[in-house]
């Protein structure tokens, strides 16, 4: 019986085009969902987007178009990016969804309330527009917000809250025992280390003459539900399917899934998410990724000058799984050239050249101990890795299989003749490569089979002049 396995990245916000960074994590994740089915678990692989909120209203104004217009176009675009990228999710939420999505939120919401965790009071205090979050002074840096660099806006409105500080032992306890393990390690204690100060009671929606753009409170259509009691309700989607294996996100939403998600299905007494998996930010030249700084990397542009898979195995190979890893196009490039054109490309243009020069089949004939080792100590390296996430490591244990193979060439020599058995061992190594590939780079595993099956090599890589 196949063991179920659901993995989420989280919903992408609307109120721009997709950037590199999304691309980095939906990637994440299409790695582990296209791992696990190979390994024949059911998986089910969700994204989408997330379309409600002041910012978006705003946005959609700058440009003359209504929110609807506005999300429909950006949603698009990112539908688009998985379809660029070649990602196996099979579904696609987005929060304007009223036939799909809202009746959930709807329905938390009637839960949390019943449980007597939601109420209202007046609130004046700190927003944050583009963190879509009520802040405290502690968030702020000479008074602004850590992540935005931008002064809050005081606010005085009467608002519906979450007692999320009822949860907050509870969460604390969650976390320290892994119950909801947060990967790596340092996040967790980061976590910790919030939750331990206290958590407080969270505002969970806004007044509908100031915030018109979102789902209006059951029952309440004077309010709006707030972004995030919105937003986090789309991994319940797949209901056969939850709770989540794996939530992957980047680091400046961890704590929202870490209290406030937590907190919500608790009180809804619904499972839990098994772990949750955190991401670092793609810099550009050292610098953050800024529209004013004009440095954001177009993931399309990338896609269309150099392939789907290679810009996969960069933001993969790159990036370190857990941190924040640059990005340049002379980094990228080197890359390219080296371990897709030099590396990978050139050992599948040998091996099939010297197969079909010497006329040697794949064979069903038993492969060489020397080689069955290499494969087997690789094998383990690349489940291990992935296993924790080291997406790195696993492609760094498939590239010294490539390494072998090159030096089996280049000291064996099997161009010279009468060694069929050596280009025989090396066409099946080159289908364990592949194989392994699969997660990785899907399209460039299946050329590489296909080529060896036609005997006619094909540049899987051309090299960068």
């Amino acid at each position: 019986m196949k063991s179920k396995f659901y993995i989420t990245t989280s919903i992408a916000y609307t109120n721009a085009p997709p950037h590199i960074g999304f691309a980095l994590e939906t990637i994440q994740a299409d790695v582990l969902a296209r791992y696990r089915r190979v390994s024949g678990d059911g998986v089910f692989f969700l994204t989408g987007t997330d379309e409600h909120g002041a910012k978006i209203a705003k946005a959609a104004e700058k440009f003359g178009k209504n929110p609807q217009e506005f999300t429909n176009e950006i949603s698009a675009k990112f539908q688009e990016l998985t379809k660029g990228l070649n990602l196996s999710n099979d579904d696609f939420i987005r929060t304007t969804d009223q036939s799909r999505h809202w009746p959930t939120v709807k329905d938390i919401w009637l839960k949390l309330k019943e449980n007597n965790d939601i109420y209202k009071k007046n609130y004046k205090g700190l927003y944050c527009l583009g963190c879509e979050a009520f802040i405290t002074q502690k968030d702020l840096i000479d008074g602004k917000c850590k992540i935005h660099l931008k002064e809050p806006e005081a606010i005085d409105e009467e608002n519906y809250f979450f007692r999320l500080s009822k949860y907050s032992n509870k969460i604390e306890e969650l976390i320290k025992k892994d119950e909801v393990k947060i990967i790596p390690q340092e996040k967790k204690n980061e976590m910790l280390n919030f939750v331990r100060q206290g958590l407080e009671d969270i505002s969970f929606s806004r007044p509908s003459k100031d915030l018109k753009w979102g789902i209006p409170v059951p029952d309440d259509d004077s309010q709006t539900i707030y972004v995030w009691a919105d937003a986090l309700v789309n991994y319940l989607l797949p209901k056969k399917y939850w709770p989540a294996d794996i939530h992957c996100l980047g680091k400046d939403i961890l704590r929202f899934h870490a209290t406030i998600w937590l907190g919500m299905l608790l009180s809804s007494k619904l499972p839990l998410p098994k772990s949750i998996f955190v991401h670092g930010f793609i810099t550009s030249n050292g610098q953050k990724m800024s529209k004013s700084l004009g440095n954001v990397v177009d993931p399309f542009e990338l896609i269309r000058k150099y392939g789907a898979d290679a810009v996969r195995y960069f933001l993969l190979r790159e990036i370190p799984p857990t941190e924040d890893g640059d990005y340049t196009r002379q980094k990228f490039e080197a890359r390219y050239n080296s371990d897709l054109a030099s590396g990978l490309g050139n050992l599948v243009a040998r091996v099939i050249t010297l197969g079909a020069k010497f006329k040697v089949q794949n064979s069903k004939i038993k492969i060489t101990i020397q080689n069955s080792k290499i494969i087997d100590k690789t094998r383990k390296e690349y489940k291990k890795a992935l296993e924790e996430f080291k997406f790195n490591e696993a492609l760094i244990a498939i590239w010294e299989l490539i390494s072998f193979c090159d030096k089996i060439i280049n000291e064996e020599k099997p161009w010279e003749g009468g060694k069929e058995k050596i280009i025989d061992d090396l066409q099946i190594t080159i289908i364990e490569i592949a194989k392994l590939l699969k997660p990785f780079l899907p399209e460039t595993s299946e050329k590489i089979l296909e080529q060896l099956k036609l005997r006619k090599s094909q540049p899987l890589f051309p090299r960068l002049g």
